[in-house]
């Protein structure tokens, strides 16, 4: 019998998948990621969260990605 690591992986809706972009600094200042504006608690074992909770963290990053844009520019 084979094991296939994959099969051990549930796939995941694109609507839920990883907002990570591989841009990981997080802004001191509102502690949320600059590349995806999640927090650390948010990130970690994203694909262990329940789909809703994925669902109300995936709602509140372009209000986030706005925040971070002006405090840039």
């Amino acid at each position: 019998m084979s094991l296939d690591i994959i099969s051990f992986v549930e796939p995941q809706p694109p609507s839920l998948a990883s907002p990570c972009v591989n841009v990981c600094t997080m802004d001191k200042a509102t502690g949320w990621c600059l590349g995806c504006a999640r927090t650390i608690r948010e990130i970690s074992n994203w694909s262990a969260k329940p789909a809703e909770e994925r669902q109300a963290i995936l709602a509140a990053l372009p209000t986030r990605k706005t925040e971070l844009a002006k405090r840039k520019g």
